[in-house]
């Protein structure tokens, strides 16, 4: 027999994703009557979850070793849990195993195609090229053609989305134009969504594994599924993104695995961090003529998986000290401080803001980097070149994140349905979910003060990005992160800078200003027709995929100043404005629809969008009726 269900509410529906990750809300009464129904009434010999991820894993309880009563363990029992999952997902993936023992079999990522160019970046780059040849051949022409650039730039709102400004000579401008066409052009987007057991060769063509590898996926996720089920043995398998090189996790369909926490940063992960924060150092100093002295840092537990420590080996890079590892094991035994002359720059004040997967995973880590701060503070350097020895007669705090057993930030949901003031309660609230610093191998102490001094001190906050399967639009924690730390600066008097490091290829990082990197996610994925006709493939899910992305991009709008009112404009004009793809949403979704008809609405209502266009509201409406 099989029996399919929709996993309950742990709490409010309308507190949904707030509530997810709630450590101190207890399962209420029909979620625990569901499984005990699975258990003694439907009696079920095993359960597969499908949806990555549920909120089983993250009841209360204890992170590993459960007790009969965590909530985990009293609500499931010993009912194996097989749960078919993303390959580049480890740390949910981890936390799946660790919480309720699930065999996670792993899945292939949607396939990735070039962007491609549309609307008017697509008439800019046939104008860039032509004023290109009419350069040599007619400088009259390619006068008038400049003209015609810049003009149609500034029109389409291109201009200011490549940081071109009035100020700028017309040859940098267009330039800078050509440079951000070519970006936006080349950028990874998904090609609809993957489904699981059925791998086509011919969509992952920008794959590096082989025809019969990628034959192999399709077959192994099956068979690995099955295998579960008969009770026999999975193959374990690593995780990681396969867009980043690593073939080393397909073909897919084993039961995944992590990777071992006390090599943490490995090797290979110090060398690309330490390029990375040279990126991240010029950057910052093309932007405002000096060395950063202060940054926030975001750190997340999935992507050091998925790295083996990229982000922390930048973090180690920016404040001077290098990993020691040992020689047998490969394992980070210690760290050595190196001289500021090798740096060839000051030391940056690196402050750790980790989300609560990675505070369960890695403790030796942030030991370690606890110990690399209190270390370089209290060197006998000049404040000038070691921003950290300021406060060498005293402990620097420079770890924090939520409260044990707590993760997220979980605001999405409130700008999602109007329900909040200001952006200062957002920033508020981003405070409040990240005060408790972690020292050595401590449970972590409340530090609200001591938090709040390092946001309004901050120069910058950089968050790194290493899968190209995700952007910035892709989930809500990024808006509630990078976003929520702005509202937050602001609330406290500061204003600093906004830093995406794009290192979705190790061989090279782009740091990105956080304003850029969401008008390339705009452009490039959320409006672009190639991106939504693939969704379109997959009916309700894909419909979902459309709104999440808009619905990420209001949550930027309520915590930040980047997010231009024409963007807004060009996800309309992509989505419900569009017959086809509105007919689309209101068939297959009309939840969806009606979730893009409200976020478009507070938009508005909020002046985040100020459209010239009188009918808008009354096709807002009529798409309300619709759906």
């Amino acid at each position: 027999n099989l029996v399919i269900a929709v996993q309950p509410d742990r709490g409010r529906r309308d507190e949904r994703k707030a509530e997810y990750h709630d450590a101190d809300l207890p399962p209420r009464h029909s979620y625990l009557a569901f499984y005990i129904w699975l258990r003694e009434i439907a009696r079920i010999d095993a359960l597969i979850h499908l949806g990555t991820h549920g909120t089983l894993e993250w009841l209360p309880g204890k992170a590993v070793a459960l007790a009969a009563d965590c909530a985990p363990e009293a609500v499931l029992g010993p009912v194996p849990v097989i749960y078919p999952f993303i390959v580049n997902d480890p740390g949910e993936a981890a936390q799946a195993k660790r919480r309720v023992a699930a065999v996670t079999i792993g899945h292939m990522t949607p396939p990735l195609i070039e962007a491609g160019l549309h609307g008017g970046a697509r008439e800019l780059e046939a104008l860039l090229d032509e004023y290109a040849q009419a350069q040599e051949l007619d400088p009259r022409r390619a006068r008038k053609l400049a003209d015609l650039i810049m003009q149609k730039a500034r029109e389409s709102g291109l201009a200011g989305e490549s940081g071109v400004s009035d100020l700028d000579d017309v040859p940098a401008a267009l330039a800078r134009l050509d440079a951000w066409i070519c970006d936006l052009k080349e950028m990874r987007i998904g090609d609809g969504l993957h489904v699981f057991g059925q791998v086509d060769a011919d969509l992952y063509a920008d794959a590096l594994a082989s025809q019969a590898t990628l034959k192999a996926c399709a077959r192994g996720e099956m068979e690995g599924l099955l295998a579960a089920l008969d009770g026999r043995f999975v193959p374990p398998g690593p995780a990681g993104a396969p867009s980043r090189g690593r073939l080393d996790v397909l073909p897919t369909g084993r039961n995944l695995f992590a990777i071992d926490a006390r090599a943490v940063p490995t090797r290979t992960s110090w060398e690309i961090g330490r390029e990375a924060a040279r990126a991240f150092v010029a950057r910052y100093m093309q932007d405002h003529g000096d060395y950063p002295r202060s940054i926030v840092l975001d750190l997340w537990g999935s992507a050091t998986m998925r790295t083996g420590g990229d982000d922390l080996a930048q973090a180690f890079a920016l404040i001077g000290v290098r990993p020691i590892w040992d020689h047998a094991s490969a394992r980070v035994s210690g760290f050595e401080i190196e001289p500021t002359a090798m740096l060839e720059r000051p030391r940056v004040d690196v402050t750790l803001r980790i989300s609560g997967l990675f505070r369960d995973v890695f403790p030796a880590q942030i030991a370690l980097f606890d110990a690399a701060v209190r270390a370089v503070a209290a060197l006998d350097e000049d404040a000038e070149i070691n921003p950290l020895a300021a406060e060498r007669d005293a402990a620097p705090l420079r770890i924090f994140g939520a409260a044990p057993g707590a993760y997220g930030i979980d605001f999405a949901d409130r700008v999602a349905a109007n329900a909040w003031t200001s952006r200062a309660e957002l920033g508020r609230h981003y405070l409040g979910a990240s005060s408790t610093a972690y020292v050595g191998h401590g449970e972590g102490e409340q530090a609200s003060a001591a938090f709040a001094e390092r946001v309004k001190n901050a120069d910058a906050l950089l968050h790194v990005q290493d899968a190209a399967e995700i952007d910035v639009l892709s989930g809500d924690a990024f808006a509630e992160h990078e976003g929520g730390f702005f509202a937050a600066a602001e609330t406290l008097g500061n204003a600093p800078g906004l830093y995406h490091a794009d290192a979705t290829r190790p061989e090279r990082t782009i740091v990105r200003a956080l304003g850029e990197e969401i008008a390339r996610v705009v452009r490039g994925r959320a409006a672009n027709p190639r991106w939504i006709e693939g969704q379109m493939r997959h009916g309700y899910p894909g419909a979902a995929e459309i709104a999440e992305a808009v619905a990420n991009l209001l949550a930027f709008a309520a915590t930040t100043e980047l997010v231009r009112s024409h963007q807004f404009e060009l996800v309309y004009d992509a989505t419900l404005g569009n017959e086809a793809v509105s007919a689309f949403l209101h068939d297959c979704n009309p939840d969806a629809a009606r979730a893009l008809v409200r976020t478009f609405e507070i938009a508005r209502e909020r002046g985040f969008w100020m459209t010239r266009r009188n009918a808008i509201g009354l096709r807002l409406q009529q798409s309300e009726t619709t759906a």
